[in-house]
């Protein structure tokens, strides 16, 4: 039975660890960008044709991602597109173990009358959903059952360095797709997904906002030693076996913290949690929001736009459709679009 474990609502409001972060965090995510370009030409894309819902239209895609490993997708549009017509552009990512799984699952945000393209996880799909369609042809290593430690020896081999500049280069693919408007992308997603919206907003400059949901990949000491539950459970299994190893670890996942991610934010967010999640503690996704372009500010900017919608007796699940209802509004009062 959930509980409010983590800290109070006005604390919350007002925390901002004071997490490490490596001397060359910029210089590794820009090297990283450098040795794996996008290829525009490995965009392929083939409308499925036996589709039996007759309001949309489903394009199964395939871009190359990491290391040019060819990553699937789903672009979903309103069936009355009209030829040429560029939407305003949602790219969504997964969670954790899931993929992309079946076209019909994704109809809401063509039905709202944007363009949705659904990114697969590379080597994920096996835990929830309807699969997944995407090999990660990568050596994996020694560790814990799950992904979360999977080549943690070294920043350069995690698991997660791939799959970030999947979600770049997702950004990059759908600037390529038809009836996708490259001026109008916003990201999103849950969990690990928020994760990736995260990173993909601050990665591609071609992102304009970012609705992170129950993301993780964050504050990494407090989250390791406060959920109980997958994925953070996987560090803990990892440390009680290959003992001594811990600063190594945290000197690893510091490269893949969002909130050092977030301190780098140009764009506004709209963030949510649960405050009963103990799969992701609300206090490393308020640690997220609350750090918010702080590098601008820094700068003597102006800090972008962070706010936050709290779930009180939800737990990892958020908001749900009612988070998305709220996204849907969200971005069309952002976008100026009429209903």
């Amino acid at each position: 039975m959930s509980t409010f474990f983590d800290l109070d609502r006005d604390q919350l409001e007002t925390y901002r660890p004071d997490s490490f972060e490596p001397a060359d965090f910029d210089v590794f995510w820009a090297t990283t960008l450098e040795e794996n370009p996008f290829d525009p030409r490995s965009v392929q894309i083939e409308e499925v044709s036996d589709l039996v819902v007759k309001t949309h239209r489903v394009f199964d895609v395939t871009f190359g991602g990491y290391a040019g490993d060819p990553i699937k997708a789903w672009l979903t549009i309103p069936a009355t597109a009209q030829p040429g017509e560029e939407l305003p552009t949602i790219v969504e990512f997964r969670g954790y173990g899931g993929g992309r799984g079946l076209p019909y699952e994704h109809l809401g945000w063509a039905g709202a009358g944007f363009a949705h393209l659904v990114m697969d996880n590379r080597g994920q799909g096996g835990n929830w959903g309807t699969g997944a369609d995407t090999i990660d042809p990568h050596p994996l290593g020694v560790g814990q059952f799950g992904l979360m430690t999977r080549g943690i020896e070294d920043p350069h081999d995690y698991y997660f360095r791939r799959i970030y500049i999947d979600a770049h280069h997702a950004v990059e693919a759908t600037a390529h797709l038809p009836h996708c408007d490259a001026k109008r992308i916003i990201v999103t997603g849950q969990s690990q997904g928020g994760t990736l919206s995260v990173v993909a907003g601050i990665l591609n400059p071609r992102v304009l906002a970012t609705m992170p949901d129950v993301a993780w990949m964050a504050d990494f000491r407090r989250a390791v030693g406060l959920s109980e539950h997958t994925p953070y459970q996987e560090v803990v299994r990892y440390l009680s076996v290959f003992r001594g190893r811990d600063e190594m670890v945290f000197e690893t996942l510091a490269y893949f913290d969002i909130v050092s991610l977030g301190k780098r934010a140009t764009i506004p967010a709209l963030f949510s949690t649960g405050l009963m999640d103990i799969c992701c503690p609300p206090s490393t996704v308020y640690a997220v929001k609350n750090w918010w372009g702080e590098k601008v500010v820094e700068a003597g900017g102006q800090r972008p736009s962070a706010q936050i919608d709290a779930h009180a007796f939800n737990e990892h699940e958020g908001g749900g459709l009612y988070q998305w209802h709220r996204q849907v509004l969200w971005v069309k009062d952002f976008l100026g679009l009429a209903d």
